[in-house]
């Protein structure tokens, strides 16, 4: 799907040189960072979900623990 992306200029620079640098587009580092952008933010997801569970699974023994 087409997008126009608007990046201020700083960090249009910035992205322009890191793609030099790399031997790569600025495409392909925006597709890359927003990869690892949503990578991260669905195993933070994941972890925040098995930190509840486990919270509500052991919450008698982390108050025991927690008093002790």
């Amino acid at each position: 799907m087409a997008m126009t992306l608007r990046l201020p200029e700083d960090l249009d620079r910035q992205l322009e040189a890191l793609a030099a640098a790399r031997g790569t587009s600025k495409h392909a580092l925006v597709v890359e960072g927003t990869r690892m952008l949503v990578d991260l933010e669905t195993k933070t997801d994941i972890v925040i979900e098995v930190a509840a569970s486990v919270r509500a699974r052991y919450a008698d023994l982390l108050k025991r623990l927690e008093d002790a």
